[in-house]
Parts: structure tokens; C-alpha cells; sequence
């Protein structure tokens, strides 16, 4: 059973290598072929209403305790310079996590695909578990977009969307319902993850009393636009370390990055926004300062998490790298760090977005909780 287990995780491993290769030596016409489905939208029912009562529906919850992959903790977390001095916080947080479905079978992953399921759980276990002084981290299984998703102008794409964030929704709603009233929250999310909380702010928090809960929103690996998302989200960006009801996002990029497909992708969904060929006014929040703009050196870097080759463990290096807001908008890293192999085309530090600020992220979140009123 043991061999077998490791036989998959390799599997899910060369399927990731084989999208990266890919994606390193293609341009964005050629990716396109290689990851966008061939057949039609399959239109889906909307899950029933109590699915997300089901405890099977979450990759993480409270219910999983230790075994959740969201409590994990990487190697280092004392040794090397993060304490875990600080209170557990009775702040809950639902998180989405980002693409994990590489497949071009379907625009949307099946609830029951087995390697989208491992690859999710290990992005999890490394973005989440920023958040775990916090013993409430709620995490949905949902049917994502497929990664072809964000590359293709074709209509499935956006219908693939619309039918993976019905399934955030209603999930959702389940985590709201299962909080105290007047609880407060935070809202997390990467990559596709991000772009469904955005929406998620946009249709079902502005302008109801929910709104008044949110400690924080972390919409990181996804654009926000200053001007036009945060008015439609109803919330500011966050200015300073110990403000709340408020959003942190960014995009980490080598020095000499290309962004291109970046904004590509949210262009391609951006709405009427994105048609006018404006050029977004991207918030560019800084995890080593807390608040917007600005640069700040390694020295600042209360630990990043530095995976092992598989992602399957990691320890704690302070130090690692400074980060930086260029004019365009985007978090700038210096050079860049060998941090591993999923660095994709041109700089683009997306995968590592999470690992590379874990420890500031770890200790944002406790200072916005600790905040709220």
C-alpha cells in the first residue's frame, strides 16, 4: 500500500512537471493547445443544497483536526527564527484552494479525480497552513476551472468559472452558517482560488452584515484592481499591519519578469473592464510591511517556506528574499530564488506566491485577528 501510495504521488508529480515544461518552452498559442479541452462545456447540476454538510466536502475542516491537511507545519517553525509564542485565535477561515486540476478531459474537474485532489491537498498544506494559529480553516472540495480554463478565449472558459464558483458559493454559504452570529472571518484564497473570493465579495458580502465580519481578505496570485475591484468588493486595501476589514494581494515576480500571460488571463475576465483594453491599476500589497507599496529588504522575511522536491515537507528560512512593488503593479523579488521547480515561464513566481512570505503571512494574520473589534 505504501509503494502504491508513492507511486501516485510521483504520477501527480510528472503530471505538474510535464504543464511546466510545457509552459517553459511554449508560447501562449501553443500552451493553449496543450492545455485547452477539445470537447464542449458539459453543462452540470448545482450541487444539492446540504452538500457542503457532508463532511467529505472539505479537504479541510475542523471536523479533520490534526489530520487536516491545513495543520500542518513545516520543519523550522521554532528553530529558525518564527516563534509560536502567539495565541490560538478563534478566527475562522475559509479558504479556496488554486488550480490543482491539469487535465484537459474536462473544463471542470470531477469531484472525484484523485490526482487534482493529492495536488490540492499539497497546495494546502502549504498556503493554508500560514493561517493555522487558527484551528477553524475550512477548505471545499469544488469542480474547478481546469488550468486550459485560464488560457483560452473560448466561452467554456468562462461557463467553466461560473460552475466552480457556484460550488464556492454554496460552500459558503455552509461555513457562514455553521459560525456563531457575529463571528468574525477572513477570506483567503490563490490563484483561482482569489479570483472566486473576489467574486465571492462582489455577490454575497458587500452591503450585508457580513461585511462588518471580515478581519481580512487574502485574494493573492490573482489581480485586484484598485479601481475598479476593491469599489466592488466594498472593501479598502489594507494601508497599514493592524488594519482590518480590509484586502492583501500580490503577484510575485522576478526582477525581470515577463507578465504577459499574467494579465492575459485576467483580461480574458475581467468583463467590460477588461474589453476596454485599459490597463488594470494592480494592488500591489507588500507581506513584508503589511500595508501597500514600497519595498523592503530579506531582512524583513520572518521566514519563507522552502519546499523539499516534491512538496511533500518543508522548513522555515528566514532571510530568504525582500519583496518590492514595481510600477506596474506587481511584488518583485530580486533575482529570484532557486526555491524549487515550479517556477513558471518568465520569472513568474506564482506557485510560490504563499511559501516565499509564509512567515509574514503567518504573523499578519495574527495581528489583523487580533485587531478586529
Amino acid at each position: 500500500m505504501a509503494r502504491k501510495f508513492l507511486y501516485f504521488i510521483a504520477l501527480c508529480i510528472v503530471i505538474y512537471l510535464a504543464g511546466r515544461t510545457a509552459l517553459q518552452f511554449y508560447p501562449e498559442q501553443l500552451t493553449r493547445i496543450s492545455f485547452t479541452p477539445s470537447g464542449g462545456f458539459e453543462p452540470e447540476p448545482a450541487l444539492a443544497a446540504n452538500a457542503y454538510a457532508d463532511p467529505a466536502m472539505w479537504l479541510a475542516s475542523p471536523a479533520l483536526g490534526e489530520k487536516s491537511p491545513a495543520a500542518w507545519r513545516p520543519d523550522g517553525l521554532t528553530e529558525d527564527g518564527l516563534t509560536e509564542d502567539g495565541p490560538v485565535l478563534n478566527v475562522p477561515v475559509f479558504f479556496v484552494h488554486p488550480t490543482s486540476y491539469l487535465n484537459k478531459a474536462h473544463w471542470n474537474a470531477p469531484l472525484d479525480d484523485a490526482p487534482a485532489r493529492a495536488i490540492a491537498e499539497t497546495m494546502i498544506r502549504g498556503e493554508a497552513s500560514a493561517f493555522n494559529r487558527s484551528t477553524q480553516i475550512w477548505a471545499p472540495r469544488y469542480r474547478q476551472a481546469t488550468i486550459g480554463a485560464f488560457v483560452s478565449d473560448k466561452p467554456e472558459a468562462r461557463q467553466a468559472l461560473d460552475l466552480a464558483y457556484r460550488d464556492v458559493a454554496e460552500a459558503f454559504g455552509q461555513f457562514i452558517a455553521a459560525l456563531p452570529h457575529g463571528q468574525p472571518f477572513v477570506l483567503a484564497g490563490h490563484s483561482q482560488g482569489s479570483y472566486h473570493i473576489k467574486r465571492l465579495m462582489q455577490e454575497r458580502i458587500k452591503g450585508t452584515p457580513l461585511a462588518k465580519r471580515v478581519v481580512a481578505v487574502y485574494a493573492i496570485g490573482w489581480i485586484v484592481d484598485r479601481n475598479r475591484d476593491l469599489p466592488a468588493m466594498g472593501l479598502p486595501a489594507c494601508e497599514r499591519p493592524d488594519q482590518t476589514g480590509c484586502v492583501i494581494s500580490y503577484l510575485s515576480f522576478g526582477d525581470r519578469a515577463d507578465t504577459t500571460m499574467m494579465r492575459s488571463a485576467f483580461a480574458r475576465f475581467a468583463g467590460s473592464a477588461g474589453a476596454t483594453g485599459d490597463q488594470p491599476a494592480i494592488l500591489c500589497s507588500n507581506p513584508l510591511t503589511g500595508g501597500t507599496g514600497g519595498s523592503a529588504p530579506a531582512s524583513a522575511n520572518r521566514g519563507a517556506l522552502v519546499p523539499n522536491v516534491d512538496m511533500t515537507a518543508g522548513r522555515i528560512v528566514p532571510g530568504y528574499v525582500g519583496a518590492a512593488c514595481a510600477p506596474d503593479g506587481t511584488l518583485r523579488i530580486g533575482a529570484g530564488p532557486d526555491i524549487g521547480p515550479y517556477v513558471l515561464p518568465g520569472g513568474n513566481y506564482h506557485v510560490y506566491d504563499y511559501p516565499l512570505f509564509w512567515g509574514n503571512l503567518r504573523s499578519d494574520f495574527q495581528v489583523r485577528a487580533q485587531a478586529w473589534k
